[in-house]
């Protein structure tokens, strides 16, 4: 927000400051990367700048099971679900998704000894591949796996032992009422975004049965993303 004007600053990913960096995108639930994230993956594959993709929770939760066995084969399906979409948006850039496998809807309480460990792993992973910028859901993504994931990137940008910047991005929520910056991706060509959520047939057909079933439609309205920042002012 400038100070000077009181208004929003909004700039294109481009001619940000972080043009350059490379990023790390955080995942509550498989499908969010493709959601929320998925014209950012594009554009930082394309650049060399995709430093990583983090599924925080294992996607159990979405359907009721029968037995472990059906649980076991959801929580697989998903796995391979998020990495096909992965490709279809980084293409030859695209990197394997990393799985925290935290339970759908039980996160940990931030300074448990399993938060703390998680964050410290994200960490690791932000020095061991020079991340520069975390994409995350926000603080106010009404659901408490997006609030657990937004709590672990800032955890783990403060532990890092290098400078990492965090921004959010929107699932289902609002912009974030405390923005002080705005930038938006370039659009993606007409298409992808629908083609990468394709992948995740789990949430879009009744392969498992009843359970969660995602509103496609609500999560291809905009073809670029918009990230947010809290903590700079423009």
């Amino acid at each position: 927000m400038s100070e000077k004007t009181g208004r929003l600053a909004t700039l294109a990913l481009e001619h940000s400051p972080w043009r350059s960096s490379r990023w790390l995108i955080i995942a509550p639930h498989a499908d969010d990367e493709t959601l929320g994230a998925g014209a950012l993956i594009h554009q930082a594959a394309e650049a060399g700048r995709l430093a990583g993709i983090v599924i925080l929770t294992n996607g159990a939760g979405s359907h009721d099971h029968s037995d472990a066995a059906s649980r076991a084969r959801l929580i697989r399906t998903r796995r391979l679900e998020a990495g096909r979409a992965v490709r279809r948006l980084a293409g030859d850039a695209a990197v394997a998704p990393v799985f925290l496998d935290w339970p759908d809807a039980q996160p940990a309480s931030p300074g448990s000894t399993v938060f703390q460990a998680t964050a410290r792993r994200l960490a690791a992973l932000c020095r061991d591949r020079r991340v520069d910028a975390i994409a995350v859901t926000g603080p106010d993504d009404p659901h408490c796996d997006h609030q657990a994931a937004a709590q672990l990137a800032r955890r783990a940008a403060r532990i890092a032992c290098r400078p990492v910047a965090v921004f959010d991005y929107v699932v289902w929520g609002a912009a974030p009422p405390g923005s002080k910056l705005r930038i938006t991706t370039r659009p993606l060509r007409a298409g992808l975004r629908a083609y990468a959520l394709s992948s995740h047939q789990s949430q879009l057909t009744p392969m498992f049965g009843q359970g969660f079933r995602l509103e496609k439609e609500r999560g291809l309205r905009a073809a670029s993303d918009t990230l947010y920042r809290c903590d700079a002012y423009g």
